[in-house]
């Protein structure tokens, strides 16, 4: 299992602050940086869900 170290959605550490604003924007659109490496993934948005993909740790899809 890995661990989320980052935030998805503004690329802070998860100990760092309060990040009750940022889960609720995860829900409605998908994350922007990576959660182990906190490096920028590239984003694609398409009608069925969306990808991310970060060059070190592969891609994520929206749930089906």
């Amino acid at each position: 299992m890995t661990t989320l170290v980052y935030c998805g959605h503004c690329g802070r550490e998860t100990t760092d602050g309060n990040h009750d604003a940022c889960r609720h924007a995860l829900t409605l659109e998908p994350p922007r940086y990576c959660a182990e490496c906190r490096r920028r993934m590239v984003v694609q948005v398409h009608p069925m869900g969306w990808s991310a993909r970060c060059s070190v740790h592969g891609t994520l899809s929206s749930p089906l």
